[in-house]
C-alpha cells in the first residue's frame, strides 16, 4: 500500500513541479534581459547568437530556478491532496504526515544533488560562454541607422548626413566627411541616391548622382597644398562595416573568473591564495625592518647606556645640534617611503583578501543552493497541508513571500561577506538556518492538524478573550 501511496504522492508532485520550474526560469531569465536590456538594444545581434545567450543564461539560472519551483510545487501538491480530503483518508487509515512526505522528499533531495551538479560541473562553463559572449554584445558598435538631418558619427573615418529619405533607400541632400584627424579637408555633396546594403552585411553603399567632391592634396599649412573639387554624374561609395560585427572573443580571457570554476579548482585558488597572503605579511614585515631598523630597538635602552647624560630627558637632547637638521631630513624621508610602502602592500593584501572572499562564496553557495531545495520543500510541504488550497491563487503568494525571504536573507548574508563583515560560512549559510526552524514548526503544526491559516479559528479566539464586540463595533 505504502508503495502506491509513493507513486501517487510522487504523481502529483512530477507535473506541477514541472510547470513552476520552468516558469521561475522563464521569469528569472525575463529579470536578467531586464538588467541588461540596454547593453542589446541597437547592436544587430543575430537571432542564433541571441538564442545561443538564452541557453547560457538559462543554465547558469537552473539552480536558482530549482528551490522556487520545489517550494510553489510541494505547496501546489500538498495543498490539492487536502483541498480532496485525499490527506484526510491518509491520515484516518494511521499514516502519519512524515510518512507520506517522504517520496517528496527524495525527490528533492535528489534535485538537489542535480543543482550541485549543474553549479559544479555545467555552470562554469555555462557562465565563461555567457560571460565571453556578453562582453562581445557589450563592446560591439550599435546597428547601422542613420536618420535624417542627425550627423551619423559611428563609421571609423566618416561623418555622414542625409536631409532627407525616401522608400526604396533613395536618399537626398547627401554630406559625407572624410576625416583622418588631420587639418585636411574631403568632403562629398550629392543631391541624391541609393543607399544599399552588401547581402553578407559587411559593405555599405551609396550610389550617388548629381554633385561634387571636395579633396585637399599635400602637407596642410604649406603652399605645396593643392585642392580638388570634381564634379560627378553618378560616384559610388562604399563602406565597410566589418567593425559592426560582433567579434569573438576567446573563452580563456575569463576562465580565471572565480564563478567560473568548479569546486575542485575552487579549493585549489583559496589555498594558492592564503599561502600568497601569508608570505606577502612575511614580506611586509621584513620590508617594513629594513626600512626602520630602530623599531626593533625597545625604547628603554638609550636609557641605559651610560654614554648618554644623564640630565637627558628625551632623544633630542641626545643629538648635536649640527646634525639635527640632517637627522630630521633622514627621517622625514624614511617614514615617507615607509608610508608609501606600507599603503602599497595594504592595497595588496586587502585585495588577496577580497579575492579569497569572493572565491570561498562561491564555494559554499555551490552547497547552499543545493541544500536549499531540502529547505523550502520542508516549508511547502506543511504549508500545503496546513492551508488546504490548490492552484496558482493563495500557493503562488505564499511561495513567493517565503521565496523573497530565502533571497533577501542570501542575498544579505553574500553582502556581509563581501564587506568582510561576517566569516563565509556564516553569511553564505545564514538563509538556510533562519527557514529551516520555520520548516520544522510548519512541520510540527501540520503533524498537530492545526489551525494557523484558519480565520475562523482565530475569530472564536477572540471572542473568546471578549474582543469580538470591540471588532465588530469597528466594522
Amino acid at each position: 500500500m505504502f508503495k502506491k501511496l509513493d507513486k501517487l504522492i510522487i504523481k502529483a508532485f512530477i507535473g506541477p513541479f514541472l510547470a513552476t520550474f520552468f516558469i521561475a526560469l522563464f521569469i528569472l531569465v525575463v529579470q536578467f534581459f531586464w538588467l541588461y536590456i540596454d547593453d542589446f538594444v541597437g547592436k544587430g545581434i543575430d537571432t542564433f547568437t541571441l538564442i545561443q545567450f538564452i541557453g547560457y543564461v538559462s543554465t547558469t539560472l537552473v539552480p536558482l530556478a530549482l528551490p522556487l519551483g520545489i517550494l510553489l510545487s510541494s505547496i501546489m501538491t500538498f495543498g490539492n491532496l487536502g483541498e480532496s480530503f485525499e490527506l484526510v483518508a491518509i491520515k484516518s487509515a494511521g499514516i502519519p504526515l512524515v510518512r507520506f512526505m517522504r517520496p517528496v522528499l527524495i525527490v528533492s533531495a535528489f534535485l538537489g544533488l542535480v543543482a550541485f551538479a549543474f553549479a559544479n560541473y555545467v555552470i562554469p562553463v555555462a557562465e565563461l560562454k555567457m560571460r565571453t559572449l556578453l562582453y562581445d554584445i557589450r563592446v560591439a558598435k550599435p546597428a547601422f541607422d542613420i536618420k535624417e538631418g542627425v550627423f551619423y558619427r559611428k563609421l571609423d573615418g566618416y561623418t555622414i548626413k542625409i536631409g532627407r529619405k525616401e522608400k526604396d533607400s533613395i536618399i537626398h541632400n547627401v554630406v559625407i566627411y572624410e576625416h583622418n584627424y588631420s587639418l585636411q579637408d574631403n568632403i562629398i555633396l550629392a543631391e541624391k541616391g541609393v543607399m544599399t546594403i552588401s547581402p553578407d552585411q559587411r559593405f555599405l553603399s551609396f550610389n550617388l548622382m548629381n554633385g561634387w567632391r571636395y579633396q585637399e592634396k599635400g602637407n596642410a599649412g604649406t603652399t605645396e597644398t593643392e585642392y580638388y573639387r570634381l564634379g560627378f554624374k553618378e560616384y559610388e561609395k562604399v563602406f565597410d562595416l566589418s567593425s559592426f560585427k560582433l567579434n569573438k572573443t576567446a573563452d580563456s580571457t575569463f576562465k580565471t573568473y572565480y564563478k567560473m570554476l568548479s569546486l575542485q579548482q575552487l579549493n585549489t585558488v583559496v589555498d594558492s591564495l592564503t599561502t600568497l597572503s601569508n608570505n606577502q605579511r612575511l614580506k611586509a614585515r621584513r620590508e617594513i625592518r629594513n626600512m626602520l631598523p630602530l623599531q626593533s630597538v625597545p625604547d628603554s635602552v638609550w636609557k641605559n647606556n651610560k654614554a648618554v647624560p644623564s640630565k637627558a630627558k628625551n632623544i633630542r637632547q641626545m643629538i648635536p645640534d649640527s646634525i639635527l637638521r640632517n637627522v630630521y631630513s633622514t627621517a622625514v624621508s624614511r617614514v615617507a617611503s615607509a608610508k608609501s610602502s606600507v599603503e602599497f602592500l595594504s592595497y595588496d593584501y586587502i585585495e588577496q583578501q577580497k579575492q579569497i572572499r569572493l572565491h570561498k562564496i562561491e564555494r559554499h553557495r555551490k552547497f547552499t543552493l543545493s541544500f536549499a531545495c531540502i529547505v523550502l520543500f520542508l516549508i511547502g510541504a506543511p504549508l500545503g497541508s496546513i492551508i488546504r488550497k490548490g492552484g496558482l491563487g493563495l500557493p503562488l503568494v505564499i511561495s513567493v513571500f517565503f521565496f523573497i525571504v530565502f533571497h533577501i536573507v542570501n542575498t544579505t548574508g553574500e553582502k556581509l561577506v563581501k564587506e568582510d563583515t561576517m566569516q563565509p560560512t556564516a553569511g553564505m549559510w545564514m538563509s538556510t538556518v533562519v527557514l529551516i526552524p520555520i520548516g520544522l514548526f510548519l512541520t510540527w503544526k501540520a503533524m498537530k492538524d492545526s489551525n494557523l491559516f484558519n480565520a475562523e479559528f482565530y475569530y472564536r479566539t477572540l471572542r473568546r478573550i471578549g474582543l469580538s464586540r470591540w471588532l465588530k463595533e469597528k466594522q
